[in-house]
């Protein structure tokens, strides 16, 4: 089934108190890399979904800053447009997962999945999205009406999948990032 992806990049970033899409991560936009992680996963089209062009495919939300679900249902509908039949729903915040944190959830035999007591990472079958899914409602809700599996999360991988939504966070997913990116250089994993 043709993948598509979508990077949730229209929230307010209050917290971080700039773009996080814009924050460099090791040399590299935020926004980049997560897009960068979608392709190795083989997403065939990847659109942002927000207000600010990064130089990416953008599509605005119906109601910028409107939430999730609202920024999925836009990506939803240009994806469809491309012809993709599944998603992968990404945060802009989340620049540090790796594809072995994606890979269960891309392999869930089912409408989708997404890992226990977290909304994002996401992947999705296009067609069971309900066709009366509103901008409003919360991620779990529109989760649970496609069918999302749920599955337990890789204990490692627990603070990428939540991403950086502080600087504190930032922080302490920059060092694991730089770690991880140091011991795959020198071949140790």
């Amino acid at each position: 089934m043709r993948l598509g992806a979508i990077i949730l990049s229209g929230g307010a970033s209050s917290r971080m108190g700039v773009d996080k899409a814009l924050m460099d991560w090791l040399g590299r936009r935020a926004v980049d890399r997560v897009a960068d992680l979608a392709f190795e996963v083989g997403a065939q089209t990847i659109v942002t979904v927000g207000t600010t062009d990064y130089g990416l495919p953008v599509v605005a939300e119906e109601t910028p800053l409107g939430g999730p679900v609202g920024g999925v249902l836009a990506g939803v509908a240009a994806l469809r447009e491309a012809g993709c039949l599944r998603a992968l729903v990404l945060a802009v915040d989340a620049p540090s997962l790796a594809a072995e944190d994606l890979a269960p959830l891309l392999a869930a035999d089912a409408m989708g999945a997404a890992y226990e007591g977290l909304h994002l990472p996401l992947v999705v079958a296009l067609g069971a999205l309900p066709s009366d899914a509103r901008a409003d409602w919360p991620m779990a809700r529109l989760a649970e009406r496609a069918g999302v599996m749920r599955l337990v999360g890789p204990p490692q991988a627990q603070a990428r999948l939540r991403g950086a939504n502080t600087p504190q966070e930032r922080e302490a997913l920059l060092a694991e990032l730089a770690a991880r990116e140091n011991a795959q250089n020198r071949g140790v994993g």
